[in-house]
Protein backbone atom coordinates (compact mmCIF):
# COMPACT_ATOMS: atom_id res chain seq x y z
CA UNK A 1 0.00 0.00 0.00
CA UNK A 2 0.99 3.56 -0.53
CA UNK A 3 -0.12 7.39 -0.40
CA UNK A 4 -1.49 8.33 -3.86
CA UNK A 5 -3.31 11.67 -4.64
CA UNK A 6 -6.70 11.20 -6.47
CA UNK A 7 -5.54 11.83 -9.33
CA UNK A 8 -2.46 9.46 -9.06
CA UNK A 9 -5.64 6.58 -7.98
CA UNK A 10 -7.29 7.32 -11.18
CA UNK A 11 -3.89 6.32 -13.35
CA UNK A 12 -3.20 3.52 -11.16
CA UNK A 13 -6.87 1.86 -11.24
CA UNK A 14 -6.89 2.21 -15.60
CA UNK A 15 -3.03 0.19 -15.01
CA UNK A 16 -5.17 -2.53 -13.54
CA UNK A 17 -7.65 -3.05 -16.43
CA UNK A 18 -5.29 -3.09 -19.19
CA UNK A 19 -6.16 0.43 -20.06
CA UNK A 20 -2.98 1.19 -22.14
CA UNK A 21 -4.66 4.04 -24.99
CA UNK A 22 -6.77 6.90 -23.39
CA UNK A 23 -8.53 9.64 -25.54
CA UNK A 24 -9.54 13.01 -24.10
CA UNK A 25 -9.12 16.76 -23.81
CA UNK A 26 -8.13 18.98 -20.89
CA UNK A 27 -9.30 21.67 -19.07
CA UNK A 28 -9.82 23.26 -15.56
CA UNK A 29 -11.27 20.58 -13.26
CA UNK A 30 -9.03 17.57 -14.81
CA UNK A 31 -6.00 19.24 -14.61
CA UNK A 32 -4.85 17.20 -11.86
CA UNK A 33 -5.26 13.72 -13.74
CA UNK A 34 -3.39 15.51 -16.99
CA UNK A 35 -0.82 16.36 -14.47
CA UNK A 36 -0.51 12.80 -12.72
CA UNK A 37 -0.22 11.92 -16.44
CA UNK A 38 2.62 13.77 -16.97
CA UNK A 39 4.72 11.41 -15.34
CA UNK A 40 2.60 8.23 -16.58
CA UNK A 41 3.43 8.55 -19.91
CA UNK A 42 5.58 5.50 -20.63
CA UNK A 43 2.13 3.13 -19.43
CA UNK A 44 -0.38 5.07 -21.32
CA UNK A 45 -1.05 6.48 -24.95
CA UNK A 46 -3.25 9.83 -24.87
CA UNK A 47 -4.72 11.15 -28.05
CA UNK A 48 -5.48 14.40 -27.70
CA UNK A 49 -8.79 14.89 -29.92
CA UNK A 50 -10.05 18.60 -30.96
CA UNK A 51 -13.22 18.27 -29.61
CA UNK A 52 -14.62 16.08 -26.39
CA UNK A 53 -17.24 14.39 -29.09
CA UNK A 54 -14.22 12.79 -30.97
CA UNK A 55 -12.69 11.44 -27.78
CA UNK A 56 -15.98 9.47 -26.96
CA UNK A 57 -15.99 8.14 -30.77
CA UNK A 58 -12.48 7.21 -30.80
CA UNK A 59 -12.96 5.46 -27.29
CA UNK A 60 -16.26 3.30 -28.80
CA UNK A 61 -14.48 2.51 -31.77
CA UNK A 62 -11.54 1.43 -30.00
CA UNK A 63 -13.78 -0.67 -27.77
CA UNK A 64 -15.64 -2.29 -31.02
CA UNK A 65 -12.54 -2.82 -32.66
CA UNK A 66 -10.43 -4.43 -29.81
CA UNK A 67 -13.53 -5.99 -27.58
CA UNK A 68 -11.48 -3.85 -24.55
CA UNK A 69 -12.94 -1.18 -22.57
CA UNK A 70 -12.83 1.86 -25.00
CA UNK A 71 -11.58 4.93 -22.06
CA UNK A 72 -11.94 8.89 -22.53
CA UNK A 73 -11.55 12.07 -20.61
CA UNK A 74 -13.12 15.15 -20.15
CA UNK A 75 -13.46 18.15 -18.09
CA UNK A 76 -16.46 19.90 -16.19
CA UNK A 77 -19.62 21.77 -18.21
CA UNK A 78 -19.25 21.92 -21.84
CA UNK A 79 -16.24 19.40 -21.88
CA UNK A 80 -17.97 16.60 -20.00
CA UNK A 81 -21.28 17.45 -22.34
CA UNK A 82 -19.84 17.56 -25.45
CA UNK A 83 -19.04 13.81 -24.84
CA UNK A 84 -23.15 12.84 -24.54
CA UNK A 85 -23.88 11.95 -28.31
CA UNK A 86 -20.78 9.80 -27.81
CA UNK A 87 -22.06 8.13 -24.93
CA UNK A 88 -24.86 7.46 -26.24
CA UNK A 89 -23.93 6.24 -29.47
CA UNK A 90 -22.30 3.64 -26.91
CA UNK A 91 -25.05 2.48 -25.26
CA UNK A 92 -27.77 2.33 -28.02
CA UNK A 93 -25.13 0.01 -29.48
CA UNK A 94 -23.80 -1.71 -26.22
CA UNK A 95 -20.41 -0.50 -26.23
CA UNK A 96 -18.12 -0.71 -22.76
CA UNK A 97 -17.09 3.12 -22.18
CA UNK A 98 -15.96 4.16 -19.20
CA UNK A 99 -16.16 8.46 -19.16
CA UNK A 100 -13.79 9.85 -16.79
CA UNK A 101 -15.18 13.42 -16.44
CA UNK A 102 -14.23 16.04 -13.59
CA UNK A 103 -16.56 18.84 -11.93
CA UNK A 104 -16.25 21.99 -9.83
CA UNK A 105 -14.94 21.28 -6.52
CA UNK A 106 -17.23 19.58 -3.59
CA UNK A 107 -18.28 23.11 -1.55
CA UNK A 108 -18.83 24.96 -5.07
CA UNK A 109 -21.43 21.84 -6.00
CA UNK A 110 -25.00 23.06 -6.45
CA UNK A 111 -23.93 27.19 -6.86
CA UNK A 112 -23.92 26.82 -10.36
CA UNK A 113 -20.02 27.28 -10.58
CA UNK A 114 -17.79 28.26 -13.50
CA UNK A 115 -18.53 24.88 -15.97
CA UNK A 116 -20.40 22.93 -13.93
CA UNK A 117 -23.15 20.58 -15.07
CA UNK A 118 -24.64 17.50 -13.72
CA UNK A 119 -23.25 15.44 -16.16
CA UNK A 120 -24.55 12.69 -14.03
CA UNK A 121 -28.12 13.62 -14.25
CA UNK A 122 -27.60 14.37 -17.93
CA UNK A 123 -26.46 10.71 -18.83
CA UNK A 124 -28.86 8.86 -16.50
CA UNK A 125 -31.15 7.79 -19.60
CA UNK A 126 -27.99 6.91 -21.92
CA UNK A 127 -25.37 4.60 -19.22
CA UNK A 128 -25.52 1.56 -17.94
CA UNK A 129 -24.48 3.20 -14.34
CA UNK A 130 -23.01 6.77 -13.45
CA UNK A 131 -20.89 7.61 -10.57
CA UNK A 132 -19.94 11.14 -8.81
CA UNK A 133 -16.83 10.93 -6.64
CA UNK A 134 -16.69 12.63 -3.75
CA UNK A 135 -14.56 10.86 -1.37
CA UNK A 136 -10.96 9.84 -2.50
CA UNK A 137 -11.46 6.52 -0.22
CA UNK A 138 -14.04 5.42 -2.46
CA UNK A 139 -12.88 6.65 -5.98
CA UNK A 140 -10.71 3.49 -6.81
CA UNK A 141 -13.62 1.23 -5.99
CA UNK A 142 -15.83 2.80 -7.60
CA UNK A 143 -13.36 3.00 -11.36
CA UNK A 144 -13.39 -0.86 -11.11
CA UNK A 145 -17.23 -1.20 -10.52
CA UNK A 146 -17.33 1.07 -13.27
CA UNK A 147 -14.98 -1.14 -15.71
CA UNK A 148 -16.88 -4.21 -14.33
CA UNK A 149 -20.27 -2.77 -14.80
CA UNK A 150 -19.45 -1.42 -18.77
CA UNK A 151 -18.46 -5.35 -19.53
CA UNK A 152 -20.92 -7.20 -17.78
CA UNK A 153 -23.88 -8.46 -19.22
CA UNK A 154 -25.05 -6.52 -21.67
CA UNK A 155 -22.44 -3.69 -22.38
CA UNK A 156 -22.52 -0.37 -22.41
CA UNK A 157 -21.20 3.18 -21.02
CA UNK A 158 -20.41 4.36 -17.40
CA UNK A 159 -19.68 7.66 -16.72
CA UNK A 160 -17.69 8.27 -13.51
CA UNK A 161 -17.67 12.22 -12.55
CA UNK A 162 -15.08 13.56 -9.97
CA UNK A 163 -14.79 16.10 -8.18
CA UNK A 164 -11.63 18.44 -8.09
CA UNK A 165 -10.66 18.20 -4.80
CA UNK A 166 -10.88 14.32 -5.05
CA UNK A 167 -8.74 14.03 -7.30
CA UNK A 168 -6.12 16.49 -5.43
CA UNK A 169 -6.61 14.40 -2.05
CA UNK A 170 -4.62 11.97 -0.92
CA UNK A 171 -5.17 8.22 0.69
CA UNK A 172 -4.15 5.32 0.88
CA UNK A 173 -3.90 2.84 -2.31
CA UNK A 174 -3.71 -0.87 -2.73
CA UNK A 175 -3.32 -2.52 -6.24
CA UNK A 176 -6.42 -5.28 -7.01
CA UNK A 177 -7.11 -7.62 -9.89
CA UNK A 178 -9.99 -6.38 -11.92
CA UNK A 179 -13.35 -7.46 -10.64
CA UNK A 180 -14.05 -10.88 -12.23
CA UNK A 181 -17.00 -10.24 -14.96
CA UNK A 182 -20.09 -12.24 -14.21
CA UNK A 183 -21.94 -13.78 -17.19
CA UNK A 184 -25.88 -14.71 -16.56
CA UNK A 185 -26.47 -17.98 -18.18
CA UNK A 186 -29.99 -18.44 -16.99
CA UNK A 187 -31.04 -20.60 -19.83
CA UNK A 188 -31.71 -24.27 -18.98
CA UNK A 189 -30.64 -27.78 -19.87
CA UNK A 190 -34.84 -28.17 -20.00
CA UNK A 191 -34.96 -24.91 -22.43
CA UNK A 192 -32.20 -26.17 -24.61
CA UNK A 193 -33.84 -29.21 -25.27
CA UNK A 194 -37.06 -27.69 -25.90
CA UNK A 195 -35.46 -25.31 -28.60
CA UNK A 196 -33.36 -28.60 -30.24
CA UNK A 197 -36.89 -29.99 -30.62
CA UNK A 198 -38.98 -26.88 -31.99
CA UNK A 199 -35.64 -26.79 -34.74
CA UNK A 200 -35.47 -30.72 -35.32
CA UNK A 201 -39.29 -30.03 -36.87
CA UNK A 202 -38.95 -27.12 -38.63
CA UNK A 203 -39.40 -26.97 -42.45
CA UNK A 204 -38.17 -23.37 -43.45
CA UNK A 205 -36.17 -22.33 -40.66
CA UNK A 206 -34.15 -19.16 -41.08
CA UNK A 207 -31.25 -17.67 -38.56
CA UNK A 208 -30.97 -13.82 -38.03
CA UNK A 209 -27.83 -12.70 -36.38
CA UNK A 210 -27.38 -9.31 -34.63
CA UNK A 211 -25.03 -7.41 -32.95
CA UNK A 212 -25.04 -9.43 -30.07
CA UNK A 213 -23.45 -12.28 -31.83
CA UNK A 214 -19.98 -9.54 -32.73
CA UNK A 215 -20.01 -8.51 -29.26
CA UNK A 216 -20.25 -12.56 -27.38
CA UNK A 217 -17.41 -13.16 -29.83
CA UNK A 218 -19.08 -16.36 -30.98
CA UNK A 219 -18.28 -16.66 -34.98
CA UNK A 220 -17.35 -20.43 -34.65
CA UNK A 221 -20.00 -21.41 -32.92
CA UNK A 222 -22.29 -19.84 -35.21
CA UNK A 223 -20.70 -21.27 -38.36
CA UNK A 224 -21.00 -24.96 -36.73
CA UNK A 225 -24.78 -23.75 -35.78
CA UNK A 226 -25.67 -22.91 -39.42
CA UNK A 227 -24.23 -25.66 -40.94
CA UNK A 228 -25.87 -28.04 -38.67
CA UNK A 229 -29.23 -26.14 -38.78
CA UNK A 230 -29.03 -25.93 -42.37
CA UNK A 231 -30.71 -22.79 -42.84
CA UNK A 232 -30.04 -19.85 -44.94
CA UNK A 233 -28.74 -16.65 -42.66
CA UNK A 234 -28.80 -13.38 -42.64
CA UNK A 235 -27.65 -10.45 -40.13
CA UNK A 236 -28.24 -6.67 -38.98
CA UNK A 237 -26.37 -3.62 -39.65
CA UNK A 238 -24.91 -4.46 -36.36
CA UNK A 239 -24.16 -7.98 -36.53
CA UNK A 240 -21.82 -7.69 -39.84
CA UNK A 241 -18.72 -9.93 -39.65
CA UNK A 242 -20.36 -12.49 -37.27
CA UNK A 243 -20.94 -14.75 -39.73
CA UNK A 244 -18.75 -14.23 -42.92
CA UNK A 245 -20.82 -13.26 -46.15
CA UNK A 246 -18.92 -15.39 -48.68
CA UNK A 247 -20.33 -18.34 -46.68
CA UNK A 248 -22.52 -20.27 -48.85
CA UNK A 249 -26.28 -19.89 -45.91
CA UNK A 250 -25.74 -16.33 -46.24
CA UNK A 251 -27.91 -14.31 -47.53
CA UNK A 252 -27.19 -10.30 -46.77
CA UNK A 253 -28.70 -7.95 -44.30
CA UNK A 254 -32.09 -7.82 -43.51
CA UNK A 255 -34.64 -5.11 -42.90
CA UNK A 256 -35.20 -1.41 -44.34
CA UNK A 257 -32.29 -1.72 -47.10
CA UNK A 258 -32.07 -5.23 -46.29
CA UNK A 259 -31.69 -7.89 -49.77
CA UNK A 260 -34.74 -9.15 -51.15
CA UNK A 261 -33.83 -12.70 -50.53
CA UNK A 262 -33.41 -11.85 -46.69
CA UNK A 263 -36.37 -10.05 -46.02
CA UNK A 264 -39.18 -12.54 -48.75
CA UNK A 265 -37.25 -15.48 -47.01
CA UNK A 266 -37.94 -14.38 -43.40
CA UNK A 267 -41.61 -13.61 -44.15
CA UNK A 268 -41.52 -17.49 -45.65
CA UNK A 269 -39.87 -18.86 -42.57
CA UNK A 270 -41.58 -21.28 -39.92
CA UNK A 271 -39.32 -20.77 -37.62
CA UNK A 272 -37.15 -17.88 -37.46
CA UNK A 273 -34.20 -18.05 -34.73
CA UNK A 274 -32.83 -14.84 -33.57
CA UNK A 275 -29.30 -14.50 -31.83
CA UNK A 276 -28.90 -11.33 -30.53
CA UNK A 277 -30.98 -9.21 -32.02
CA UNK A 278 -33.63 -6.71 -30.75
CA UNK A 279 -36.11 -6.38 -33.76
CA UNK A 280 -35.35 -3.13 -34.18
CA UNK A 281 -38.01 -0.92 -36.64
CA UNK A 282 -35.63 -0.58 -39.02
CA UNK A 283 -35.24 -4.34 -39.22
CA UNK A 284 -39.21 -5.69 -39.13
CA UNK A 285 -41.15 -3.01 -40.86
CA UNK A 286 -44.30 -3.41 -39.47
CA UNK A 287 -44.31 -5.76 -36.53
CA UNK A 288 -47.95 -6.94 -36.95
CA UNK A 289 -46.50 -8.86 -40.42
CA UNK A 290 -43.33 -9.10 -39.71
CA UNK A 291 -42.20 -13.38 -39.75
CA UNK A 292 -46.45 -13.68 -38.98
CA UNK A 293 -46.21 -17.98 -39.61
CA UNK A 294 -42.92 -18.28 -38.18
CA UNK A 295 -42.08 -19.85 -34.49
CA UNK A 296 -39.38 -17.05 -32.89
CA UNK A 297 -37.06 -18.16 -30.59
CA UNK A 298 -35.09 -15.60 -29.55
CA UNK A 299 -31.62 -15.79 -27.34
CA UNK A 300 -29.94 -12.70 -25.98
CA UNK A 301 -28.07 -11.72 -22.63
CA UNK A 302 -30.34 -9.37 -22.17
CA UNK A 303 -34.10 -10.79 -20.62
CA UNK A 304 -35.27 -7.34 -21.39
CA UNK A 305 -35.55 -7.40 -24.54
CA UNK A 306 -37.32 -10.73 -25.01
CA UNK A 307 -40.90 -9.89 -26.09
CA UNK A 308 -39.93 -6.12 -26.47
CA UNK A 309 -40.58 -5.81 -29.76
CA UNK A 310 -41.83 -9.01 -31.02
CA UNK A 311 -43.16 -12.10 -29.12
CA UNK A 312 -41.23 -14.41 -28.57
CA UNK A 313 -42.46 -17.88 -28.38
CA UNK A 314 -39.22 -19.55 -26.94
CA UNK A 315 -36.30 -17.68 -25.38
CA UNK A 316 -32.83 -18.63 -23.93
CA UNK A 317 -31.10 -15.80 -21.85
CA UNK A 318 -27.38 -15.80 -21.39
CA UNK A 319 -24.28 -14.82 -23.56
CA UNK A 320 -24.79 -16.40 -27.11
CA UNK A 321 -21.17 -18.17 -27.14
CA UNK A 322 -22.80 -20.40 -24.03
CA UNK A 323 -26.01 -21.08 -25.73
CA UNK A 324 -24.40 -21.77 -29.27
CA UNK A 325 -22.46 -24.35 -27.62
CA UNK A 326 -25.23 -25.73 -25.66
CA UNK A 327 -27.28 -25.97 -28.81
CA UNK A 328 -24.60 -27.67 -31.29
CA UNK A 329 -23.90 -30.18 -28.92
CA UNK A 330 -27.70 -31.02 -28.23
CA UNK A 331 -28.33 -30.79 -32.11
CA UNK A 332 -28.39 -33.51 -34.68
CA UNK A 333 -27.07 -32.31 -38.28
CA UNK A 334 -30.10 -31.52 -40.55
CA UNK A 335 -31.16 -31.13 -43.87
CA UNK A 336 -33.44 -28.47 -45.40
CA UNK A 337 -32.59 -28.84 -49.77
CA UNK A 338 -36.04 -28.06 -50.33
CA UNK A 339 -35.83 -24.52 -48.40
CA UNK A 340 -32.46 -23.39 -49.44
CA UNK A 341 -33.42 -24.53 -53.30
CA UNK A 342 -36.44 -22.44 -53.06
CA UNK A 343 -34.21 -19.44 -51.50
CA UNK A 344 -31.12 -19.77 -53.92
CA UNK A 345 -33.68 -18.84 -56.47
CA UNK A 346 -35.21 -15.70 -54.89
CA UNK A 347 -31.26 -14.63 -54.87
CA UNK A 348 -30.74 -16.01 -58.37
CA UNK A 349 -33.59 -13.44 -58.97
CA UNK A 350 -33.18 -10.55 -56.76
CA UNK A 351 -29.13 -9.55 -56.76
CA UNK A 352 -27.88 -6.40 -55.72
CA UNK A 353 -27.26 -4.22 -58.73
CA UNK A 354 -26.83 -0.30 -58.86
CA UNK A 355 -26.23 1.70 -62.24
CA UNK A 356 -22.95 1.34 -64.09
CA UNK A 357 -22.63 4.31 -66.39
CA UNK A 358 -20.94 6.68 -63.70
CA UNK A 359 -18.83 6.47 -60.77
CA UNK A 360 -21.23 5.58 -57.61
CA UNK A 361 -20.38 4.48 -53.96
CA UNK A 362 -21.50 0.86 -54.37
CA UNK A 363 -18.45 0.68 -57.16
CA UNK A 364 -16.24 2.55 -54.88
CA UNK A 365 -16.95 -0.28 -51.80
CA UNK A 366 -16.68 -3.05 -54.33
CA UNK A 367 -13.25 -2.43 -55.21
CA UNK A 368 -12.51 -1.22 -51.75
CA UNK A 369 -12.90 -4.46 -50.52
CA UNK A 370 -11.42 -6.33 -53.37
CA UNK A 371 -8.54 -3.94 -53.00
CA UNK A 372 -8.05 -5.14 -49.02
CA UNK A 373 -9.33 -8.59 -49.77
CA UNK A 374 -12.31 -8.08 -46.99
CA UNK A 375 -9.38 -7.48 -44.26
CA UNK A 376 -9.89 -4.04 -43.22
CA UNK A 377 -12.00 -2.37 -40.39
CA UNK A 378 -14.12 -0.36 -41.80
CA UNK A 379 -15.99 2.45 -40.00
CA UNK A 380 -18.63 4.78 -41.60
CA UNK A 381 -20.92 7.51 -40.67
CA UNK A 382 -24.67 7.33 -41.01
CA UNK A 383 -26.71 7.80 -44.77
CA UNK A 384 -26.47 6.27 -47.71
CA UNK A 385 -22.81 4.98 -47.54
CA UNK A 386 -23.32 3.43 -44.67
CA UNK A 387 -26.15 0.96 -46.59
CA UNK A 388 -23.82 0.67 -49.65
CA UNK A 389 -20.97 -0.30 -47.05
CA UNK A 390 -23.87 -2.82 -45.63
CA UNK A 391 -24.65 -4.31 -48.31
CA UNK A 392 -21.16 -4.70 -50.65
CA UNK A 393 -18.77 -5.17 -48.10
CA UNK A 394 -18.67 -8.61 -47.78
CA UNK A 395 -17.00 -8.75 -44.21
CA UNK A 396 -15.93 -12.19 -43.01
CA UNK A 397 -14.90 -11.32 -39.17
CA UNK A 398 -16.26 -9.97 -36.61
CA UNK A 399 -15.24 -6.35 -34.87
CA UNK A 400 -14.53 -5.15 -38.54
CA UNK A 401 -17.42 -2.99 -39.54
CA UNK A 402 -17.59 0.05 -36.83
CA UNK A 403 -21.00 2.00 -37.47
CA UNK A 404 -23.69 3.91 -35.68
CA UNK A 405 -26.94 1.57 -35.50
CA UNK A 406 -28.94 2.55 -33.37
CA UNK A 407 -28.65 5.94 -32.70
CA UNK A 408 -27.81 6.86 -35.98
CA UNK A 409 -24.86 9.71 -35.44
CA UNK A 410 -23.80 11.65 -37.71
CA UNK A 411 -19.59 12.30 -37.50
CA UNK A 412 -19.47 9.59 -35.73
CA UNK A 413 -17.11 7.59 -38.39
CA UNK A 414 -13.80 9.53 -38.36
CA UNK A 415 -13.60 9.72 -34.33
CA UNK A 416 -14.02 6.06 -34.57
CA UNK A 417 -11.66 5.25 -37.50
CA UNK A 418 -8.91 6.83 -34.89
CA UNK A 419 -9.90 4.92 -32.26
CA UNK A 420 -9.87 1.46 -34.03
CA UNK A 421 -7.04 2.34 -35.63
CA UNK A 422 -5.14 3.16 -32.41
CA UNK A 423 -6.48 -0.47 -31.28
CA UNK A 424 -5.39 -2.26 -34.49
CA UNK A 425 -2.40 -0.81 -35.40
CA UNK A 426 -1.35 -3.59 -37.94
CA UNK A 427 -5.01 -3.47 -39.64
CA UNK A 428 -5.86 -1.15 -42.53
CA UNK A 429 -8.68 1.10 -41.01
CA UNK A 430 -11.21 2.82 -43.87
CA UNK A 431 -13.66 5.40 -42.48
CA UNK A 432 -16.28 5.61 -45.52
CA UNK A 433 -18.14 8.79 -45.04
CA UNK A 434 -20.70 11.20 -46.94
CA UNK A 435 -20.22 14.70 -47.56
CA UNK A 436 -23.13 16.00 -45.23
CA UNK A 437 -21.33 14.17 -42.16
CA UNK A 438 -17.88 14.51 -43.30
CA UNK A 439 -18.02 18.07 -42.36
CA UNK A 440 -19.56 17.18 -39.23
CA UNK A 441 -16.38 16.56 -37.24
CA UNK A 442 -14.04 17.08 -40.15
CA UNK A 443 -11.37 18.58 -37.49
CA UNK A 444 -10.33 15.51 -35.95
CA UNK A 445 -8.55 15.39 -39.31
CA UNK A 446 -5.97 17.51 -37.61
CA UNK A 447 -6.15 14.91 -34.61
CA UNK A 448 -4.89 11.84 -37.09
CA UNK A 449 -2.63 14.42 -38.90
CA UNK A 450 -0.61 15.31 -35.55
CA UNK A 451 -0.03 11.93 -34.34
CA UNK A 452 0.14 10.85 -38.36
CA UNK A 453 -2.07 7.90 -37.94
CA UNK A 454 -2.26 6.00 -41.22
CA UNK A 455 -5.87 6.19 -41.81
CA UNK A 456 -8.47 6.67 -44.77
CA UNK A 457 -11.13 8.60 -44.50
CA UNK A 458 -13.48 7.95 -47.98
CA UNK A 459 -15.84 11.52 -48.65
CA UNK A 460 -18.69 10.49 -50.75
CA UNK A 461 -19.90 14.15 -52.30
CA UNK A 462 -22.94 14.14 -53.93
CA UNK A 463 -23.70 17.93 -53.04
CA UNK A 464 -26.68 16.59 -50.72
CA UNK A 465 -27.71 14.76 -47.56
CA UNK A 466 -28.59 12.01 -49.72
CA UNK A 467 -30.37 9.78 -47.91
CA UNK A 468 -32.82 12.63 -47.17
CA UNK A 469 -32.90 13.68 -50.51
CA UNK A 470 -33.82 10.04 -51.33
CA UNK A 471 -37.05 9.91 -49.05
CA UNK A 472 -37.84 13.89 -50.29
CA UNK A 473 -37.62 12.04 -53.92
CA UNK A 474 -39.91 9.00 -53.46
CA UNK A 475 -42.25 10.51 -50.58
CA UNK A 476 -42.06 14.39 -49.65
CA UNK A 477 -42.68 15.26 -53.96
CA UNK A 478 -39.26 16.46 -54.42
CA UNK A 479 -39.47 19.11 -52.05
CA UNK A 480 -35.91 19.24 -51.60
CA UNK A 481 -36.36 21.26 -48.32
CA UNK A 482 -32.50 22.41 -46.88
CA UNK A 483 -30.96 18.81 -47.92
CA UNK A 484 -29.10 20.25 -51.16
CA UNK A 485 -25.08 20.71 -50.01
CA UNK A 486 -24.63 24.14 -52.77
CA UNK A 487 -21.26 25.21 -51.32
CA UNK A 488 -18.04 26.32 -51.77
CA UNK A 489 -15.98 23.93 -49.48
CA UNK A 490 -13.32 21.90 -50.78
CA UNK A 491 -12.04 19.26 -48.87
CA UNK A 492 -9.08 17.85 -50.60
CA UNK A 493 -7.90 21.44 -49.38
CA UNK A 494 -9.40 21.34 -46.14
CA UNK A 495 -8.15 17.95 -45.69
CA UNK A 496 -4.83 19.74 -46.94
CA UNK A 497 -4.94 21.99 -44.50
CA UNK A 498 -5.67 19.75 -41.26
CA UNK A 499 -2.20 18.39 -42.13
CA UNK A 500 -3.18 15.33 -44.62
CA UNK A 501 -2.89 13.99 -48.43
CA UNK A 502 -5.71 14.01 -50.18
CA UNK A 503 -7.02 12.69 -53.60
CA UNK A 504 -9.82 13.78 -56.09
CA UNK A 505 -11.25 10.85 -57.52
CA UNK A 506 -14.34 11.59 -60.44
CA UNK A 507 -14.75 8.62 -62.69
CA UNK A 508 -14.21 4.67 -62.08
CA UNK A 509 -11.13 4.15 -63.80
CA UNK A 510 -9.24 6.46 -61.10
CA UNK A 511 -10.84 4.28 -57.95
CA UNK A 512 -8.49 1.51 -57.52
CA UNK A 513 -5.12 3.84 -58.09
CA UNK A 514 -6.61 6.33 -55.62
CA UNK A 515 -7.08 3.66 -53.11
CA UNK A 516 -3.75 1.55 -53.37
CA UNK A 517 -2.26 5.09 -53.03
CA UNK A 518 -4.32 5.98 -49.58
CA UNK A 519 -3.66 2.35 -48.64
CA UNK A 520 0.23 2.61 -49.08
CA UNK A 521 0.77 6.17 -47.46
CA UNK A 522 2.32 6.52 -44.04
CA UNK A 523 -0.40 9.21 -42.74
CA UNK A 524 -3.84 10.04 -43.29
CA UNK A 525 -5.26 10.23 -46.34
CA UNK A 526 -8.52 11.85 -47.91
CA UNK A 527 -10.37 10.48 -51.05
CA UNK A 528 -13.04 12.38 -52.25
CA UNK A 529 -15.08 10.28 -55.00
CA UNK A 530 -17.64 12.89 -56.77
CA UNK A 531 -20.66 11.05 -57.14
CA UNK A 532 -24.64 11.59 -58.57
CA UNK A 533 -26.77 13.63 -56.56
CA UNK A 534 -29.57 10.92 -57.16
CA UNK A 535 -28.37 8.10 -56.68
CA UNK A 536 -30.46 5.58 -54.52
CA UNK A 537 -30.26 2.94 -52.15
CA UNK A 538 -31.96 -0.12 -53.25
CA UNK A 539 -33.90 -2.34 -51.81
CA UNK A 540 -36.39 -0.21 -49.56
CA UNK A 541 -38.42 -0.71 -47.51
CA UNK A 542 -41.11 2.27 -46.41
CA UNK A 543 -41.53 2.98 -42.97
CA UNK A 544 -44.40 0.96 -41.18
CA UNK A 545 -44.57 -1.32 -44.58
CA UNK A 546 -43.94 -4.79 -44.17
CA UNK A 547 -40.57 -5.93 -44.84
CA UNK A 548 -41.63 -8.35 -47.64
CA UNK A 549 -43.36 -4.76 -49.13
CA UNK A 550 -39.40 -4.33 -50.24
CA UNK A 551 -38.56 -2.41 -53.54
CA UNK A 552 -35.88 -1.47 -55.90
CA UNK A 553 -35.31 1.07 -58.18
CA UNK A 554 -36.42 -1.65 -61.35
CA UNK A 555 -40.01 -1.80 -59.71
CA UNK A 556 -40.25 1.70 -59.20
CA UNK A 557 -39.92 1.45 -63.38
Amino acid sequence: MKELTGAQIVLECLKEQGVDTVFGYPGGTILNIYDALYAEKKHFTHILTSHEQGAAHAADGYARATGKVGVCFATSGPGSTNLVTGIATAYMDSIPMVAITCNVNLPLLGKDTFQEVDINGITMPITKHGYIVKDVNVLAKTIRKAFRIAQEGRPGPVVVDITKDVTADKCMYEPKKPLKVQVNNAFSKEEIEQAVKVIAKAKRPFIYVGGGAVLSGCEKELKEFAEKVDAPVCDTLMGKGAFDAHHALYTGMIGMHGTKTSNFGVSKCDLLITLGARFSDRVIGNAKTFAKDAFILQADIDAAEVGKNIHADLSLIGDLKAVLKALNKALTPLKHAAWKKEIAKIQERFPLFYPEDHLTTPYVIEKLDEVTTGDAVICTDVGQHQMWTAQYYKFKKPRTFLTSGGLGTMGYGLGAVIGAKMGCKNKVCVNITGDGCFRMNMQELATASRYNIPIVNIVMNNGTLGMVRQWQTLFYKKHYSETTLRDKVDYCKVAEALGCEAIRVTKKEEVIPALRKALSAKGPVVIECVTGIDDAVYPMVPAGASIAECFDAGDLK
